[in-house]
């Protein structure tokens, strides 16, 4: 696993377990919400600048 993507997991991982803290997650939505997190700190690390690593994506709202 290459350096960004661990780092992206980990980062990922301290999150979720807060979020599971302060109930934002359930074992309902925990599926649904790890890769979305994952996705956006692994884009932020590897972009940097802002650009988006792969294809846009929407959110569940409609909005990119």
């Amino acid at each position: 696993m290459e350096k960004d993507a661990r780092e992206a997991l980990q980062a990922t991982k301290e999150i979720m377990v807060k979020f599971i803290e302060l109930r934002r997650v359930s074992p309902a939505n925990f599926a649904e919400i790890f890769p979305e997190i994952y996705r956006v700190i692994l884009n932020t690390i590897s972009c940097p600048d802002g650009t988006e690593r792969g294809p846009a994506k929407t959110s569940r709202d409609g909005h990119s």
